[in-house]
């Protein structure tokens, strides 16, 4: 009794500042992800009033907060859009590895932590944070922009490579034989494309199982089949952010509506749950020590990112200004980089201090810089002469994206036109 009673205090206090807080950022026009984890600061280790009793709870809410993210930022998609992006965006797939993944890399060998570390840092910059940005984007109202779809792609390759590069780091870091590694690999392989099978050819039929008159019918079925293809998608060494993604966009229609509309509330409490979790673990005085070199690497992983959002909207002739907003977008890094810094700290203890700090930046500065490296570089650039007719074709593409939308809330969104 006495446990429970410690649980509902704790959990009854955390929700209610998490509640304050944000409706602290809603009046400044501010997202509330940062001031989530700087309540989980104040909360976990060497914070000003460490948890006990809701530590074990809020571990599991941040795993279904991350999972409920990508579920409805599936479910604004068909698998047909996706085809297509994926399609479009696979040399930008590629000019993200290269622009992201190097940075990391060379800082491990720079700090002379050898080449299994240099494999784990290089994951730790080169993976956005899905769950973040899926968060941003319903905050910032731009679900319905043009250049959601590039952003959207990127993050969905980018999950999709966790497939092959989770068992790649996994058998580096255990030293397993070359037999071990692939099998492990062609497991994971072989669970991503069935799950992609059954989402792109069978799509329809899902939905028509799942579809229900009952709101209570459609919750349970719903959240239930996502939990558990995410969860076998985990135990398969796959992400279970990708498991989640892929049954939204199995899902269509007035099914993909009303779960939108019946998850979204369970989608904002456990999402702000996740990022609370992640300030519990860590400890604000172990951030100083490294702070310089997360500095150094953040500020050039930043830049690279912005120019792999600029690049990739740039081949799909999105707008100069949402070229921009793109690139702000994914400069956030989160769970994949715990995850992976979390696997790497028994060959190298000294890349989880290091990991943490630069994660803690960039959990931070990514709604700012989703928020204002559009405005920026417009200043920037304004003394720039511009043809009038260029000037006027832009102002025109950047009307219509700011009207595509202007109706999006930070729940469903704006749903695509097929849907």
């Amino acid at each position: 009794m006495h446990d429970t009673t410690a649980l509902l205090i704790e959990l009854g206090a955390i929700i209610l500042v998490l509640g304050l807080l944000g409706r602290l950022a809603g009046r400044v026009g501010f997202s509330p992800i940062p001031l989530y984890l700087l309540a989980g600061l104040a909360f976990g280790q060497g914070g000003m009033l460490p948890l006990e009793a809701s530590e074990q709870f809020i571990a599991t809410g941040a795993e279904i907060g991350v999972i409920l993210l990508l579920l409805l930022l599936g479910l604004e998609y068909s698998a047909s859009e996706l085809v297509t992006s994926l399609k479009t965006q696979y040399p930008s797939g590629a000019v993200d590895f290269v622009l992201n993944a190097v940075p990391g890399a060379a800082a491990a060998l720079l700090l002379g932590w050898g080449p299994v570390a240099a494999v784990a840092l290089a994951g730790v910059t080169w993976i956005s944070s899905s769950g973040v940005i899926a968060k941003v984007l319903g905050d910032l109202r731009r679900l319905g922009n043009r250049e959601t779809p590039v952003v959207l792609g990127i993050l969905v390759m980018e999950d999709l490579s966790m497939a092959v590069y989770l068992p790649i780091l996994t058998a580096l870091l255990a030293g397993v034989s070359l037999a071990g590694g692939a099998l492990t690999l062609l497991i994971a392989l072989g669970t991503v494309g069935a799950v992609l099978y059954v989402a792109l050819r069978h799509g329809r039929l899902i939905s028509r199982a799942v579809s229900s008159d009952s709101a209570e019918m459609l919750l349970l079925v719903v959240l239930g089949l996502t939990l558990l293809v995410a969860g076998i998608a985990q135990r398969l060494q796959v992400s279970a952010a990708v498991g989640a993604f892929l049954v939204g966009i199995a899902l269509s229609g007035e099914v993909a509506e009303g779960a939108s509309s019946l998850l979204t509330p369970l989608r904002d409490l456990f999402a702000a749950v996740f990022f609370v979790f992640f300030g519990l673990h860590t400890d604000p005085a172990a951030i100083p020590p490294v702070l310089f070199p997360a500095l150094a690497l953040a500020t050039v992983t930043t830049l690279t990112k912005i120019a792999t959002g600029y690049w990739a909207a740039r081949r799909v002739q999105v707008s100069v200004k949402g070229r921009w907003r793109a690139g702000g977008t994914l400069v956030a890094r989160g769970e994949f980089s715990i995850v992976i810094a979390g696997l790497a700290v028994g060959v190298e203890p000294r890349i989880g201090p290091l990991a943490t700090a630069y994660v803690l930046i960039l959990v931070i500065l990514g709604p700012l810089a989703a928020r204002w490296t559009e405005p920026l570089a417009g200043r920037l650039t304004a003394t720039r002469a511009a043809p009038a007719g260029t000037a006027e074709a832009a102002g025109a593409v950047d009307a219509a994206e700011s009207a595509g939308s202007a109706g999006t809330t930070g729940g469903a969104g704006a749903v695509p036109a097929n849907r």
